[in-house]
């Protein structure tokens, strides 16, 4: 099954302006970009064709292409990464079975996330999109609580049914618990970690679609899918002791560089 990961990756983010050429410095003193971190994370990931930059920025094209990246230049109108991963594909000289959206906000992707994803696509010829879920242990949630106390939007949270289909997204911590939890407890509330495998179809069909209002309320691109009667199988992952991060304001520079 031919895979193709897309890296969207846009410069004038709302809330962290230039987020994709943020330094991020890691145990060997070097400095790196989070967009050449992404990537590099993308490249790690077996069985992919292909990696590719989306973005429409001058100065992200620029500094991927220095670090050995192939770019695709996309609109300026693009919404969000779906939209530009729809019309990445659109242009790109080879097709695939697959296309995975890497968010270029997530160097600390492990690998197996993405292979776990492509190993459901293939077992599961009936699902058009897929995305992983990571079970938050006590720091994550710590994490989200304090964000949310704090006035921060950061990460997200998914809750499913019991065939591992998406019921919602939330930039809310759901399920609410209202319990603090220590190391080691068993914490019903799952990370959405912001990767995405679609099939050729279903990126077609997101742009035909117009912008409904719980994407709107939820600032969440994935809610597009839901709103239109798209199922979206949600990938139980393991963290394998690693921590799971996004970088969605500057606060988490600190938290990334913590484990990298």
């Amino acid at each position: 099954m031919k895979t193709i990961i897309l890296i969207p990756a846009r410069y004038a983010s709302t809330r962290y302006p230039g987020k994709p050429l943020v330094m991020l410095t890691g145990k060997d003193g070097v400095p790196k970009s989070l967009i050449q971190r992404s990537w590099e994370a993308a490249k790690g990931v077996e069985g992919v064709s292909s990696v590719y930059v989306c973005t429409d920025d001058d100065r992200i094209r620029d500094a991927a292409e220095a670090f050995g990246a192939q770019v695709i230049m996309t609109s300026e109108s693009c919404a969000n990464g779906t939209e530009r991963c729809a019309e990445a594909m659109h242009k790109l000289k080879e097709s695939a079975d697959l296309y995975v959206n890497l968010q270029g906000d997530a160097p600390l992707t492990p690998a197996w996330f993405v292979e776990d994803l492509i190993r459901e696509m293939k077992t599961y010829p009936d699902v058009d999109m897929a995305t992983p879920v990571l079970r938050c242990d006590a720091q994550t949630y710590a994490n989200f609580v304090e964000d949310r106390q704090n006035g921060r939007v950061g990460g997200t949270t998914a809750v499913f049914d019991r065939h591992m289909n998406a019921l919602y997204f939330s930039k809310e911590v759901i399920p609410y618990t209202g319990k603090t939890f220590s190391e080691g407890d068993t914490i019903p509330v799952f990370h959405h970690v912001g990767v995405y495998a679609y099939r050729g179809e279903a990126l077609n069909s997101y742009l035909k679609w117009p912008v409904g209002p719980l994407e709107t309320y939820e600032g969440l691109e994935q809610l597009r899918f839901l709103e239109n009667g798209t199922a979206i199988r949600c990938v139980e992952v393991d963290g394998r002791g690693r921590v799971f991060w996004e970088l969605n304001n500057p606060v988490d520079v600190a938290r990334i560089e913590q484990v990298i």
